[in-house]
């Protein structure tokens, strides 16, 4: 009998034991963010132009979410910016929303060694913002490039190759400045927000940059003929372009 009593004992015990190992098991740290492998040590100082995209959510009979842009480059791509803005040489932003050509799509471009690249993108992966909005179904999937090999080395190659050399040797520091400018606004309109400080939820930022997007759009409808393409345009001493139609305007 008593022996039988000590067998129910340590079989209760050794349950109650794996109970707590599992728990504790289960109540533990969440699993960390992947990250990127950093790059060999040969290329690790030379410099190229990488990517990160983040493609979102785009029903077929929806319009495209361009709001959540400006939450990607404000909350996820901005403080990799201010991190590193003394090694990124280049740098810009691209959207993208196309039926037939991707779907729904932001990037974040820059130019900077490999060994930038490895830590810009772990930083990118590791913001707390980033599995929120994945596992809202508002990114279905984040990718970045392969810092193990510099596929375009020169500034001339993220241009489009069917323009001039020259415009493609220059254009990125003009897409850099505007691109900067864009961030700009939408910092700005953010801070404008009551208590831009606080916490908020996913939801709730959603909402904000929402507003955002819906006044940066509106100043672009507004003052973009003048402020953008008028100044531009007196910079190439006020002379004509020709557009896909053909026609030939001024601004």
């Amino acid at each position: 009998m008593l022996n039988n009593f000590g067998y129910r004992l340590r079989s209760v015990l050794l349950i109650l034991l794996m109970m707590v190992i599992a728990g504790c098991a289960t109540t533990g740290p969440g699993k960390s963010p992947e990250t990127i492998a950093p790059p060999p040590e040969e290329i690790a100082s030379s410099d190229g132009w990488w990517f990160a995209k983040f493609r979102m959510r785009w029903p077929a009979e929806d319009q495209a979410n361009w709001h959540w842009d400006l939450l990607i480059a404000h909350k996820i791509v901005a403080p990799v910016l201010e991190q590193y803005q003394d090694r990124i040489r280049l740098w810009r932003f691209h959207r993208r929303a196309s039926r037939n050509g991707g779907g729904h799509q932001f990037s974040f471009i820059f130019y900077a060694s490999a060994e930038t690249a490895y830590q810009v993108f772990n930083m990118l992966r590791s913001n707390e913002l980033l599995p929120e909005m994945k596992s809202a179904g508002m990114i279905i999937k984040d990718l970045y490039d392969n810092p193990d090999k510099i596929t375009k080395p020169r500034i001339e190659d993220s241009s489009d190759a069917s323009w001039p050399p020259s415009i493609q040797k220059n254009w990125p520091y003009f897409i850099m400045g505007a691109s900067q400018m864009w961030l700009n606004l939408i910092s700005e309109t953010i801070a404008d927000m009551p208590n831009p400080d606080s916490p908020l939820s996913l939801q709730e930022n959603e909402e904000h940059y929402k507003k955002a997007n819906a006044a940066i759009t509106a100043l672009w409808q507004e003052e973009g003929q003048h402020a953008f393409l008028h100044h531009l345009s007196a910079l190439f001493g006020y002379r004509p372009i020709i557009f896909l139609d053909k026609r030939m305007l001024k601004f």
